[in-house]
């Protein structure tokens, strides 16, 4: 079992991409300069870095290195439709105000499902619509599989799961569609579990973790609001723990409306965030990928996140 329960009870069809694009950036074996040496060393020392990650690497790339990490997908939503809306008061006062922003983040494609699986393995795995998928079909490398080889632990919290590892397509307002690590057989089913499963005592969250809110809370089929009030119920308490506990919190939209280019929100929070801070470097979702793989040290970039670039100008 990949983690142990907490204690407390074809091709999709590409988006649009902005008129100016930054060049593909792709990044090469970094040498471990004596300074980054010693960076690390003290890091480690401090008590810093978490364990099975890569200091040096972190070092050198100017990222943080978590102790814990938790991704929200949020639902088909554009930018402007989130960020300074009124309607969403935790995630503008609270997490923008208190955060980072990076306000030329972009989605790849539509529907759904295959943002999902470039998001979580680098590519879409040739899925190009919503239809429930082979359970355990796929063994490409991805997120959890490369967190579990580097001997990290990994979990996902799916609102509405029917049970711990339960793979049905559809039951009421939970959506299979929306957990991409259930495509995979290098990830083990009884690594997903429901919210009631997210765990009090923050410390005892897995390295990285993505949380899927159902059809409702996630925005899909409910507001704006409903999807802030839900963030702000079930996630604020983890985000200010974070702050100072080493960790980090990352909400993110698997596409926007279909009307903005499939620009969305995609919001920092926790230690080593600059407060207020935002860039508007252009990023999609193999960027964040490649800046999830970078923050636990895994050492690996799966699929199309190889070629992408890490997150930067928000750390402090």
């Amino acid at each position: 079992m990949a983690f142990v329960r907490p204690r407390t009870p074809g091709t999709p069809t590409a988006a649009p991409r902005p008129a100016v694009q930054r060049p593909t950036r792709r990044r090469g074996p970094r040498p471990l300069t004596a300074l980054a040496s010693g960076l690390g060393l003290l890091a480690g020392s401090l008590g810093l870095w978490a364990a099975g990650g890569s200091a040096a690497a972190d070092t050198a790339a100017g990222l943080p290195a978590p102790d814990h990490v938790v991704v929200v997908v949020l639902e088909n939503h554009a930018y402007t439709q989130v960020i300074g809306s009124s309607s969403a008061p935790y995630i503008n006062g609270t997490l923008v105000a208190g955060g980072a922003k990076l306000t030329r983040s972009y989605a790849l494609t539509h529907p759904s499902q295959p943002n999902y699986y470039m998001l979580f393995s680098g590519s879409s795995q040739g899925i190009v619509d919503d239809s429930c998928v082979d359970v355990g079909a796929l063994q490409e490398p991805n997120l959890a599989s490369e967190l579990l080889a580097s001997g990290q632990t990994w979990a996902s919290y799916n609102e509405g799961l029917p049970a711990q590892g339960a793979t049905d397509c559809r039951v009421d307002s939970y959506a299979q569609k929306h957990n991409p690590w259930f495509g995979f057989g290098n990830v083990p089913t009884d690594s997903a579990y429901g919210m009631d499963a997210f765990p009090s005592d923050y410390s005892t969250l897995p390295k990285l973790s993505f949380v899927v809110p159902d059809l409702c809370d996630d925005m899909h089929d409910c507001s704006v609001g409903t999807g802030d009030s839900w963030l702000s119920s079930n996630l604020d308490g983890y985000a200010q723990w974070a702050k100072s506990h080493n960790s980090l919190l990352v909400v993110t939209f698997d596409e926007d409306n279909r009307l903005s280019g499939n620009r969305i929100p995609t919001l920092l929070y926790g230690a080593h965030v600059a407060p207020g801070s935002s860039t508007a470097t252009t990023y999609n979702h193999y960027d964040l990928l490649h800046t999830l793989e970078d923050l636990t040290g895994v050492n690996a970039h799966a699929g199309n996140s190889s070629g992408a670039a890490d997150t930067t100008g928000i750390w402090n």
